[in-house]
């Protein structure tokens, strides 16, 4: 456990330990979880209406369009919503941790946690930008702190 990963005993957010459970990632995500491990934040967007798409899919969910390309984000945007976890769902992940929704510049919204401030730092339209951290297997995961 780095430094920074560990328990604090007080508000400050930090990156989980590298010892929390990977991803599982499935064949439309693989190529978001392979950037991710580059320290790269990809999106796709629809080629017939130009949409930005954030969770991985294989259809645009305005149009229906099946052309869907992978693009790179700049990975800046601001906090539209949070919540504060002070009870882990298991034993590995640190608390407290802050699960918010992000809109990225590139005009999507993912869900990835907060840190780099403390809890009372968190509000609605700070400006973020996105920093990868390792877990198990190769993995990276995106957290957002403040910019």
């Amino acid at each position: 456990m780095s430094p920074e990963s560990a328990p604090t005993g007080d508000d400050r957010l930090v990156p989980q330990p590298a010892t929390i459970p990977p991803p599982t990632p499935s064949s439309h995500s693989a190529p978001y979880w392979e950037a991710a491990a580059r320290h790269e934040l990809v999106y796709q967007r629809c080629d017939a209406c130009k949409r930005a798409e954030f969770d991985p899919a294989v259809v645009c969910r305005r149009c229906g369009a099946r052309a869907l390309t992978w693009a790179r984000s700049a990975g800046l945007g601001t906090v539209y919503s949070w919540t504060v976890v002070w009870r882990p769902q298991q034993p590995s992940f640190v608390v407290p941790y802050a699960p918010a929704i992000i809109d990225l510049d590139e005009g999507y919204q993912m869900l990835a946690a907060v840190i780099g401030c403390r809890v009372a730092d968190l509000a609605v339209g700070l400006r973020v930008a996105v920093e990868f951290h390792p877990v198990a297997d190769g993995f990276a995961l995106p957290y957002f702190r403040p910019a």
